[in-house]
């Protein structure tokens, strides 16, 4: 079976790219331009070393933290990422589910496959909407006034797409969203039964939210319209937590901060928007030095294991999130990969717990005295 074969994210892509369509690996695993953003990232990420500390009885570890004031039993979450079920036939609810295993939060993109209100209920409240300003925001109004109604607590505003990054790998194969077959994906499909089978059988991935709402998602609107008053709309219309993601700049962070935001995710959007953008891993530590220790800041892009996670934990973050990984397990080996390579991170960061001195994950005891 796959999910025995995974024992690191690498063996999860390593299997996923084997079951995927070309068109569909691509769309997941790609980034803007030439991909020398997600380099600089990873790099940025393995020059930052960890150091080992000696004779601390650490034979009792705990995974656990606090978010917005409530348990979590992992310091990581699941990432937003649209059209999740072209992983695999129900990975939103797989996360959904496993969201609702380890108390942590479950990104619902404004483009899921799976209905909000659905996610939110599987999940068992620990979900997240994410929002997409489009348009003139007439839409997105809409979906804020939605998730409220379902009982979302966090939104989520992503503001790093004002126009949607080129990413060469998706366009050679074409790769539109809403789906769409053509002969060229057609035969990319029949070399890949595994995958198209079930999508045969159980329907192809769907813009689910927007079909409640009766009209078409686009994806290639322009976001473009957003701007600091639209940020002081929502914070005006949004009575919960409010998260503004795709932060990379510490002056921009500064502003929100000032301008009411719980709380910030530093982000590159897995480098798939500005392949120039600065590597996140290092902006975090200059917008933590920025908004002072205690203000929330949370972290995604690039990890690949839960050592990654432990660094970005150190570097500055309260809490961190994973993305494709998450996919590429689902599509290795469906519920069971997911299963696999989630017990793989935690193993991975306990480990490195271990090794570093650490039994919880208190700032105090995780971040370096400065």
């Amino acid at each position: 079976m796959s999910a025995a074969h995974i024992h690191s994210s690498e063996d999860a892509r390593r299997l996923a790219r084997r079951k995927l369509p070309w068109m569909v690996f691509d769309y997941i695993d790609g980034a803007a331009g030439a991909e020398t953003g997600a380099a600089r990232n990873r790099a940025a990420m393995d020059a930052y070393t960890l150091r080992p500390r000696i004779l601390r009885d650490v034979s009792e570890r705990s995974l656990s933290t606090t978010l917005f004031g409530k348990p979590t039993k992992r310091p990581f979450g699941i990432a937003p990422m649209g059209m999740c079920n072209l992983s695999g036939q129900g990975a939103d609810l797989m996360l959904a589910r496993l969201a609702a295993r380890h108390q942590i939060p479950h990104g619902v993109s404004t483009v899921a496959s799976t209905p909000m209100e659905k996610i939110i209920e599987v999940a068992e409240g620990h979900a997240w909407f994410q929002l997409y300003f489009s348009g003139d925001g007439t839409g997105s109004f809409k979906l804020v006034d939605r998730a409220k109604a379902a009982g979302y607590e966090t939104l989520v505003l992503t503001v790093d797409v004002p126009e949607v990054g080129r990413r060469p790998r998706e366009l050679r194969h074409g790769f539109k969203m809403p789906f769409k077959i053509g002969p060229k994906q057609f035969i990319d499909f029949a070399l890949h039964p595994q995958w198209s089978l079930p999508m045969l059988f159980g329907g192809k991935p769907q813009m689910a939210n927007f079909e409640m709402e009766g009209y078409e998602f686009d994806r290639t609107e322009s976001r473009a319209k957003a701007d600091w008053d639209t940020l002081q709309r929502l914070r005006d219309a949004w009575p919960g937590n409010l998260v503004v993601k795709g932060v990379l700049d510490a002056d921009d962070a500064v502003q929100l901060k000032n301008a009411g935001v719980d709380a910030i995710q530093v982000s590159s959007h897995g480098a798939r928007q500005l392949e120039s953008a600065p590597s996140p891993f290092l902006a975090l530590q200059d917008i933590r030095k920025a908004v002072g220790d205690t203000y929330p800041l949370f972290f995604d892009s690039g990890l690949r294991s839960g050592e990654d996670a432990l660094k970005a934990l150190h570097a500055g973050a309260d809490f961190t999130f994973f993305g494709r990984v998450l996919q590429f397990a689902i599509a290795a080996g469906g519920d069971a990969g997911l299963t696999r390579l989630w017990d793989v991170l935690s193993d991975e960061m306990s480990i490195a717990m271990a090794q570093t001195g650490l039994t919880d994950l208190k700032r105090s005891s995780v971040r370096p005295s400065t």
